[in-house]
């Protein structure tokens, strides 16, 4: 095909995922770079002295084409992949290292770039225009651009087998999680699961030619199975198998992929100047240091571990109780979780899902946005998509100015990896004094329509919805002049608080009055419902927390030292989980070879930030319910200091300017009920 031909090079405003072939991808990529080359080219070569725009303005522009096929490229990579698909991104991804390489390590743009950073102070830059140009000077400084020449080409080397050891650390996941499969035969086998959850079994029995019952790895089919299925050796083996992903010596293992990249990692680091790869990471985030991390980690530890330990001795007794079980293993605990939960709060997801219609949590969420923001959301059927699940929406504020086109993909399927994320198709930045407005993206993996029921989604869905929702707020309200500085653009730490924030809504009676409608009958959910559920929200939060916080701390114990002494993934994942440990530990399951967080996407020494911004969110939320959940002013000062202004300031003197003050940690321990009101 000639390069005229492909889609994908002509200027286009909307993806037009409808005309591109799979082969499109690379030859775009390859040729988008080429012409990404030239734009650095002309701005390293200017015969002009460097001045912000025509340098640092001129950089945050540049490869706006390749940015655009690159962003639905690998979205496409992650939600609707394929053979093709997969290895041009093993092509494409150490064509993009270098290319990045390239420009961090060009003497000649560094040189201008430095001459601009040395002279800020004679110039009168506005405050978002000072953080640009030390973000494009940081950008250089600290990926490489002061090495000797022997030192920038092992960077190179590293950064290429990164790029590449990341891609294949998610194929193999994906492989391992669409190659299990349990198969029943036995309807016996089936009791204790929920209708819906045996219709949709059924359903992928049917897709795959099979008589009786299909169970995956897939959160919509794995997680009611061990949450309901009463057969305990057969939720045994699907723990096991969801535990044991790249964890098999075989071809698809990733024990050596994730010493491979931790060992680069810090090497990288090294080479930089840093003590470890944490160090280099956490110099630009709202932690600053480690020991800063580690320290925050410790600090809820000691306050979680107690009432974890409590609760756990009282999901023991609870099992000892009903079925005579003597030790607690790992593919008990949602289980037994769910029927205390039951007795306790006379509540479960079953009774909760008929309230939540996938289609019904959609407006709802639309809704509260509208309240919160102004924003009308309006359905638009003539948008290209990349699969037909995909919904497309037009986003208007309250004078009807388009803010945003939205895409939500929601229904698992093979090329689709586990999660749920938050993407863009195109970045908000204003150029030319045009506010290109931003084309965002949000993918999740809720359960299917059945033949007899709609999308129902569980509690626990519904949250997930809106905290990816969120997401998508920060990159659709963004109003900011440099796309590096737009929307989500922002520190690490920082980027979870509108997501985490958004969530709180899903407890509120008044929210929940929205959307919260039965599918059949249209009744609202009632309040002894609402109740229930503000109850049971501190269900087993000790637990919890101690779960999220043996991430952290898993993270950090990879990427806070020098990694060169550990051997055995196994074993260094043991030791880290030493301190945070309830249940035994399975021989056949290791979370590292599958932590895709940490090891493919850009968690890695971040993952604390979950928790980080719960301080954040849990203190912002507590503003919001002073003055009412839907305060128009409370809402404003939100949008105007925090969700338009991406990564412009400093998070904190964002945070401060919509609080009035820093956030107070105490908010998240009471809402977790970890210490008393």
């Amino acid at each position: 095909m000639k390069d005229s031909e492909n889609i994908l090079l002509k200027n286009f405003d909307i993806a037009p995922f409808d005309a591109i072939q799979d082969t499109d991808y690379k030859p775009a990529i390859e040729q988008a770079i080429l012409e990404a080359r030239k734009e650095i080219d002309l701005i390293a070569n200017s015969s002009e002295p460097p001045t912000f725009e025509n340098t640092i303005a001129a950089l945050d522009y540049a490869g706006y084409k390749l940015d655009r096929i690159t962003s639905a490229f690998f979205n496409i990579n992650s939600a609707e992949t394929n053979e093709t698909i997969q290895k041009t991104a093993q092509e494409v991804s150490p064509l993009l290292s270098e290319f990045s390489n390239d420009i961090t390590l060009n003497e000649t743009l560094f040189k201008r770039v430095k001459h601009v950073f040395d002279t800020k102070d004679s110039l009168e830059l506005s405050r978002e225009q000072q953080v640009l140009l030390e973000k494009k000077y940081k950008g250089f400084s600290r990926n490489g651009a002061n090495l000797p020449e022997d030192k920038k080409a092992r960077l190179r080397e590293i950064d290429t087998q990164l790029s590449k050891l990341a891609l294949t650390f998610g194929e193999n996941i994906l492989a391992e999680t669409n190659k299990f499969e349990l198969h029943i035969t036995d309807e016996a086998d089936l009791a204790g699961l929920p209708e819906s959850t045996i219709e949709s079994a059924s359903q992928t029995a049917e897709e795959k030619e099979k008589e009786g019952w299909i169970f995956t790895l897939e959160y919509p089919s794995y997680i009611p199975f061990m949450k309901y299925a009463e057969n305990r050796e057969l939720r045994k083996k699907m723990a096991i198998a969801f535990g044991a992903k790249g964890f098999h010596n075989d071809e698809l293992d990733n024990q050596d992929n994730v010493l491979t990249i931790v060992n680069l990692r810090h090497e990288r680091a090294n080479l930089l100047g840093y003590k470890t790869h944490a160090h280099f990471v956490l110099e630009e985030r709202m932690a600053k240091a480690p020991e800063n991390v580690e320290r925050f980690l410790e600090d809820l530890l000691e306050k979680a571990k107690p009432a974890a330990e409590l609760e756990f001795k009282q999901l023991e007794n609870f099992a000892k109780e009903r079925d005579g079980i003597e030790q607690l293993q790992k593919w008990d605990s949602a289980f037994y979780s769910e029927k205390l939960k039951q007795q306790l709060f006379e509540l479960d997801d079953e009774l909760l899902k008929p309230y939540f219609k996938l289609e019904n949590v959609i407006d709802g969420v639309f809704n509260v946005a509208k309240k919160l923001y102004g924003l009308r959301f309006l359905e638009v059927f003539d948008i290209p998509k990349y699969h037909k699940d995909v919904k497309t929406y037009q986003v208007f504020d309250d004078k009807d100015n388009f803010e945003a086109l939205f895409y939500a993909d929601f229904h698992p399927r093979a090329g689709k990896r586990g999660g749920a994320w938050m993407t863009q198709f195109k970045g908000q930045f204003i150029k030319d004094g045009v506010n290109e407005r931003p084309h965002v993206s949000n993918v999740c993996n809720f359960t299917k329509p059945t033949p007899s029921k709609p999308s129902l989604l569980t509690f626990n869905e519904v949250t997930t919805l809106f905290h990816e929702f969120g997401h998508g707020l920060h990159g659709m309200l963004a109003n900011t002049t440099y796309p590096s500085l737009s929307g989500p653009s922002v520190f690490w730490d920082f980027v979870e608080l509108p997501s985490q924030v958004l969530e709180n809504w899903c407890y509120e009676p008044e929210a929940l009055a929205l959307f919260a409608k039965h599918y059949e009958t249209g009744e609202t959910i009632p309040m002894v419902l609402i109740d229930k559920i503000k109850k049971a929200a501190n269900f087993q939060e000790g637990m919890q927390t101690l779960r999220q916080l043996s991430f952290g701390i898993l993270d950090m114990s990879w990427h806070a030292t020098d990694p060169s002494g550990i051997k055995n993934v196994k074993a260094h994942e043991t030791a880290a989980f030493e301190g945070t440990k309830l249940y035994p530990d399975v021989a056949e399951n290791c979370m590292s070879v599958a932590f895709s967080h940490i090891f493919q996407g850009g968690y890695s020494s971040g993952y604390y930030s979950y928790k980080w911004a719960e301080v954040l969110d849990a203190d912002a939320f507590a503003y919001f319910k002073e003055n009412g959940i839907f305060n128009k002013e409370v809402a404003d000062k939100f949008k105007n200091h925090i969700l338009s202004q991406g990564g412009t300031e400093d998070p904190m003197v964002l945070y401060k300017r919509f609080r009035g003050k820093e956030p107070n940690p105490e908010a998240l321990l009471k809402r977790a009920g970890l210490i008393k009101s």
